[in-house]
């Protein structure tokens, strides 16, 4: 029988990654032992390991990981399952928590587990009693997929069946198993020069809702009359803390001890020992205290852990510990209430025969729930799926693939871009430094990394991301314009920049303002954002127009009571609609006497627009200039841009070349947002065609992309690919991937959204 198993993997410091381990080795058999066995087992269980990497750390796992995936790159999720599928695997066993998979609340599971060809057992780390409706959503689908699902106790069972509507009969109770590890108490205090103490530990990841303030707070009445008490806070700091808040949290637990005057009986440990060392320090506490701050833990593998070797326990009692130290285990306080907690632990340390009497009950309960039992509960549960055969229906491929799609790279515009901002042009890979910087391609670069950060967490976007709104400020007027273009030197080349250029930067700094990543930036977007606005109605070319538009509408999307610039978007709207109506007629549905460059911006601005504002005039007006923009485009299966040599004038021939890479970007925004407003699917389709053009599904079928430089050629001409690979095609190229996975997410969140409630 050959498993898959899908979670964090050691090396990685992760609970989630020390259970995935612990429940592979007791389920699958040793081949040293089985050499040995004079009879091997029949069907022994074998098998491999799909390993959850968090953001762009890598690590040196051990040899049963036969697959990595990248926690927010959406292709990981679909090569994996392709691995998944071909490998003879029977069964897949997933390990889930909300924070180890990518996307909202984790979804990036989803698609790997619709297309999975085999059955699927879940185990549940966490189960929320108050979930979000995405939450929610998430898990029921999960739920809905697995054929097997394993909780850990009898309040998770509750929950499924209360709140998210699982039949008990899927649901089988496994408890956290527990190393059989075991340590002299006497000589573990001994190794670590702890044996004239009495020992108090708390162990795990360290964040704020672990409530160590209320043990340090208990101690000093505890010490009053035990000065040899010694506490320790064993464990590091949660990653997601230490990205967000540093080590504040840990910087506060240490005043707090240097306020109480308990610098000598607390000890911080910040490590992430091995399970040895970590058992070791388990056996030599005289009392294990886990103070969580409240009850919403339904499973905890450190209070397993304690429970199974024979600590003495105090908790809260959260969910876990109400069940798990029932008949004498251990020992409840309430939340937060530090003399709760003094009063017990000075009722022990004075009785050591109380204190005796608990530790053997946790003992002789520890003895049923050992890795070796609980493995082999999971093979069973493993070999009776197996057994049933229960029917897979895999879901079919979407109208995206994104696999389809060359690894994401932004080596070509790290080429490109300096300490001051973006090269504008290149000779082939090569920045062409006597061409300077323009504020189109800032403001194009900019909006692409804060959306790649927003797509996949990526630390190199981020950085880049204050070179390109440094630039968009420094090219600022007074008056709130901005000049275009910069010499290399740092030489202003003009007063002030085309209307174009004005829109594509209100357009960036207005995705800034409704997906900011920090503060800082948000507050510099915003500044530069509204010292424009006096300019924004004063705008006459319908590009510049639309490019506006679409920053307006992206700052709506966080400031939706903001009446003044939904009034400002209603008059921009208004422009645009009059200049269809003026140039309108039944053969030519367009907004202007000719069709130009950067077409598909004009029907994108009013959709986008017929999403916040109610009027049925701008969204018919929409529809109609994307169907005849679709209609000239985009047929025999590919796109056919509108060539800029001579364009395509009304009663006149369409240029068929100079055809360039923002022209594609602009359909497939136009076709992405069409989607999203409209829920059919069929524009979805055309997006990926659209995005294509840059793969060689075009009319020279070349690609335009260079797989070498990671750059993108600036467009083709009659006799063929045109190699340089200027800032604005590189950047038309990597925003129309980054559209392509957020279709493709925004795709499996309706499909999420409509089978709940039915099964797979």
């Amino acid at each position: 029988m050959k498993l898959v198993y899908i979670g964090t993997y050691p090396p990685r410091e992760c609970g989630i990654g020390i259970f995935t381990q612990d429940l592979y080795r007791a389920m699958v058999a040793d081949p040293d032992k089985e050499k040995a066995d004079t009879l091997p087992a029949e069907n022994p269980v074998e098998g491999f390991v799909v390993a959850m990497n968090d953001h762009d750390l890598e690590y040196a796992y051990p040899e049963e990981v036969k697959v990595v995936i990248r926690q927010e790159q959406q292709r990981d999720y679909l090569k994996a399952v392709k691995y998944i599928n071909l490998s003879g695997a029977e069964l897949c066993i997933l390990e889930h928590e909300f924070g180890i998979f990518g996307g909202q609340n984790g979804m990036y599971i989803l698609p790997l587990l619709h297309r999975l060809e085999i059955p699927l057992i879940v185990t549940l780390h966490t189960i929320l009693e108050k979930p979000s409706y995405n939450e929610k959503a998430v898990l029921e689908q999960i739920c809905k997929m697995a054929y097997k699902i394993v909780v850990m106790s009898h309040k998770a069972i509750e929950f499924l069946h209360s709140i998210y509507d699982v039949d008990p009969g899927k649901i089988e109770l496994i408890e956290h198993g527990v190393p059989d590890i075991q340590f002299d108490q006497e000589q573990s205090k001994k190794a670590f020069k702890l044996e004239k103490k009495k020992f108090l530990l708390t162990f795990g990841i360290i964040s704020r809702n672990k409530g160590i303030e209320t043990v340090i707070k208990a101690l000093p009445k505890v010490i009053e009359k035990h000065p040899d008490v010694v506490y320790m806070v064993l464990g590091k700091t949660h990653p997601n803390v230490l990205h967000h808040s540093g080590e504040e949290y840990r910087n506060f637990l240490h005043l707090l001890v240097k306020t109480l005057h308990l610098q000598e009986h607390v000890i911080f440990l910040n490590e992430f020992i091995d399970q040895n060392e970590l058992f070791r320090y388990l056996a030599a506490s005289d009392i294990y205290i886990t103070p969580y701050l409240n009850e919403a833990q339904i499973t905890s593998g450190t209070l397993s852990y304690a429970v199974g070797v024979g600590s003495a326990v105090i908790s809260t009692p959260y969910w876990h510990a109400t069940e798990l130290l029932d008949g004498g285990r251990g020992r409840l306080f309430g939340f937060n209430d530090s003399v709760a907690l003094s009063t017990i632990l000075l009722e022990l340390l004075d009785y050591p025969q109380a204190l005796k009497k608990i530790r053997k009950k946790a003992r002789d309960y520890g003895k049923t729930i050992t890795w070796s039992k609980s493995g082999d509960k999971y093979v069973a549960l493993a070999r009776a799926v197996c057994r049933d055969k229960p029917e897979v229906v895999s879901r079919p491929e979407t109208l995206i693939d994104p696999l389809m799609l060359p690894p994401f790279s932004l080596d070509h515009i790290r080429r490109l871009t300096d300490d001051t901002g973006i090269i504008q042009h290149a000779k082939f890979g090569i920045p062409n430094l006597k061409e300077g910087y323009c504020l189109d391609d800032n403001a194009r670069a900019l909006l692409m990394v804060l959306m790649d950060y927003q797509q996949t967490k990526n630390k190199i976007a981020l950085s880049l991301a204050p070179i390109y709104l440094s630039y968009i400020h420094f090219m600022q007027n007074e008056d709130g314009t901005f000049r275009n273009f910069l010499s290399f030197s740092r030489q202003f080349l003009d007063e002030v920049g085309s209307e174009d250029s004005f829109g594509r930067t209100i357009w960036a700094l207005g995705y800034l303002l409704g997906n900011a990543p920090n503060d800082a930036y948000y507050q510099t977007g915003k500044l530069v954002f509204f010292d424009a606005l006096p300019n924004f109605e004063k705008i006459q070319s319908i590009r510049g127009i639309a490019n506006t538009m679409l920053g307006i509408s992206y700052y709506l999307t966080s400031n939706p009571s903001d009446e003044s610039m939904v009034e400002t978007l209603r008059n921009l709207a208004h422009k645009l609609v009059n200049h269809y109506g003026a140039n309108r007629t039944e053969d030519w549905k367009w907004f202007e006497p000719l069709l130009a460059y950067d077409n598909g911006i004009l029907p994108l601005a009013l959709l986008h627009a017929a999403e916040i504002l109610p009027e049925e005039r701008i969204r018919a007006v929409a529809l109609e200039s994307m169907g005849f923009l679709t209609k000239t485009t985009l047929h025999d299966g590919y796109l056919s841009i509108i060539g800029n040599e001579n364009w395509y004038q009304k009663e006149g021939e369409r240029s068929q070349f100079a055809q360039q890479p923002i022209d594609a970007l602009a359909m497939i925004l136009m076709y992405q947002q069409a989607f999203h407003l409209t829920k059919d699917k069929e524009y979805l389709s055309k997006l990926f065609s659209c995005f294509m053009w840059f793969l060689g599904e075009n009319d020279l079928r070349m690609s335009l992309f260079d797989f070498e430089t990671k750059g993108c050629c600036d467009g083709f001409e009659s006799n063929g690919i045109n190699r340089n690979q200027g800032a604005e095609s590189s950047l038309a190229y990597l925003i129309s991937y980054l559209i392509v996975l957020q279709a493709f997410e925004e795709f499996e969140e309706k499909q999420l959204v409509k089978t709940t409630g039915q099964g797979r």
